[in-house]
């Protein structure tokens, strides 16, 4: 979670706790049920909103602070189980499986039927179970493929160098501007290609398993994968 959200997140807890202690202060007065109900209430809307605004860490934490007074609001429970399933997705596309097959766990306590955290728990088991065949066939799969993400990158800056010369031309109408898109546009047809062709010897390697060399490179024999990717 970024430091905005964990100051938001540290704010809330110390606001929980204020309300908290108002409760606790008018319980003898005979007030504390409607005010409890007025702060569940509260945190459920906030919790609406921020879920709503795509602040899932948000969400989750207000609907979790509602649930610490009343375990049993359908509407708190009912959001925390969507705030964890869009939590733990967004925990999951960042990488980060252990942090999101806890989300779903938190999230299955709440919901056990919940078919959307289950199918998401599966998926996430799944691609743990991957993560480990491809790192044992291929360690250095990592940098390999950040070298083929920044390879795509680049294409992309050919493509927009090929358009601002078009958008020149459309004022300009210098056929000189025609040339550089044409010449950019030859480079960019050999560049997909080649990128292309790494790309499938990247996936060949990492399915296949076929062991390294002590000098980075790739022996001529292979291994067996553990399991065939798809």
């Amino acid at each position: 979670m970024s430091h905005v959200s964990q100051t938001t997140s540290t704010s809330s807890l110390r606001a929980f706790g204020a309300l908290a202690l108002v409760a606790t202060l008018l319980g003898t007065s005979g007030c504390a049920g409607s005010v409890q109900r007025w702060i569940v209430n509260t945190r459920v809307h906030q919790g609406d909103v921020a879920l709503e605004r795509g602040n899932v860490g948000d969400a989750e934490l207000s609907y979790n602070l509602a649930m610490r007074i009343d375990p049993k609001d359908a509407r708190a429970r009912a959001g925390f189980v969507l705030a964890a399933a869009a939590l733990a997705q967004e925990q999951y596309t960042k990488g980060s499986f252990d942090d999101a097959l806890k989300t779903i766990r938190d999230g299955l306590k709440i919901d056990p039927t919940s078919v959307r955290l289950a199918a998401l728990e599966t998926t996430l088991e799944d691609a743990k179970l991957k993560r480990e065949i491809v790192i044992s066939n291929y360690p250095t799969y990592h940098a390999a493929g950040v070298t083929l993400q920044h390879s795509y990158e680049q294409l992309d800056e050919t493509n927009k160098t090929i358009l601002k010369a078009l958008k020149r031309f459309s004022y300009s109408y210098d056929t000189e501007d025609l040339t550089k898109a044409i010449k950019q546009s030859y480079e960019l047809e050999i560049d997909v290609a080649r990128n292309t062709n790494r790309l499938i010897a990247y996936r060949q390697l990492v399915s296949s398993g076929v062991p390294e060399t002590t000098r980075g490179t790739v022996a001529p024999g292979g291994g067996a994968s553990l399991l065939p990717l798809p």
